[in-house]
């Protein structure tokens, strides 16, 4: 059965309504300025709103009566589009800033070489970003949300009252994240408990994000979508919940410079294959002492959220809303 017709306050329907219409708009701001390359900020934001309206389909979908061409799958696809771009500015941003003023000059001349690659790339993207904004998949996909938002449609779901299904919206996802794999890489078991070790030394844990960097950073992403989902509903709850956003988005950011870092590293050697150590010596041993002092950052955070307790008090904020 499918139902359309006007939500009533505090329903899950018009929690939907509303998340979508924000971050739609929120989007579009920003859609002139990609199309023109005119700023790394705009891309940025035009990224971020894409994920939002990503996550919030995907969690309200149960609810939601969409047509066709507004599906998670559309929207990641351009959100990937928009990535591929975006990774590349971040890449450059942080070898200006972070990096290159560490280096001597000799160094600094050799990274002439990756900035040049990385014009020839950003081109490409450029390129395929813009091509992305005038495709018809694209312009299907804003008809329907603009034409969903003046007519919202619902499933039965989306009349439930908000609080009477939030807990059910948001734990399977924090499960998802208390449960992720990630969280044990660097851990040891010892009579039957979890030891997290201080004593890593760089070149283990450069062991380890080799073989098991894809892991961390799927954790990221998992951290990612936790948050986003959980602002969806802040002022439906008080002020654990709004600490444990805070310290998700810390989990996030601090993973994200470690996957930035392991990323630059791998393009780098990309560019410059065996020449890497002898051209960019220095600033690979820079790179890698980075990845050791964020693994630093990230230990307790993974201490913190491998207690019984710490997960105990996420479930029980998540399931006593306002």
């Amino acid at each position: 059965m499918k139902v359309t017709t006007q939500t009533t306050i505090n329903t899950l329907g018009e929690y939907a309504h509303q998340a979508i219409e924000k971050h739609l708009k929120k989007t579009l701001k920003w859609e002139k300025s990609v199309k023109k390359d005119e700023d790394p900020e705009a891309l940025h934001q035009m990224r971020v709103g894409m994920r939002r309206l990503r996550t919030a389909i995907s969690r309200f979908e149960p609810a939601l009566d969409l047509s066709k061409p507004v599906s998670e799958k559309n929207i990641g696809k351009i959100a990937r589009r928009l990535g591929n771009l975006r990774d590349l500015d971040v890449l450059k941003e942080a070898l200006e800033i972070n990096y290159k003023p560490h280096l001597p000059p000799k160094e600094q001349e050799s990274l002439q070489i990756a900035f040049t690659a990385l014009a020839k790339q950003r081109e490409v993207e450029v390129a395929n970003v813009q091509k992305t904004l005038k495709d018809e998949s694209y312009k299907s996909l804003k008809q329907g949300f603009k034409d969903w938002l003046e007519k919202p449609s619902y499933q039965p779901l989306g009349f439930l009252q908000i609080q009477q299904v939030l807990p059910d919206l948001l734990l399977p996802e924090v499960s998802s994240l208390l449960l992720h794999p990630g969280w044990l890489i660097g851990t040891e078991i010892e009579n039957s408990n979890l030891v997290i070790p201080t004593n890593l030394t760089p070149d283990k844990l450069e062991q380890k994000l080799t073989t098991q960097g894809k892991t961390l950073h799927d954790l990221r992403k998992q951290a990612k979508r936790v948050r986003y989902q959980m602002e969806l509903f802040t002022e439906l709850y008080g002020e654990s919940f709004a600490v444990h956003i805070a310290e998700v988005k810390n989990i996030q950011e601090i993973l994200g410079t470690l996957q930035d870092s392991m990323v630059l590293a791998e393009w780098l050697v990309n560019i410059f294959k065996s020449d890497i150590h002898t051209q960019l010596g220095g600033l690979t041993t820079l790179l890698a002492a980075n990845r050791y002092q964020f693994w630093q950052q990230w230990q307790p955070l993974q201490e913190r959220y491998l207690k019984a307790e710490t997960r105990h008090s996420f479930h029980l904020t998540i399931l006593h809303p306002l």
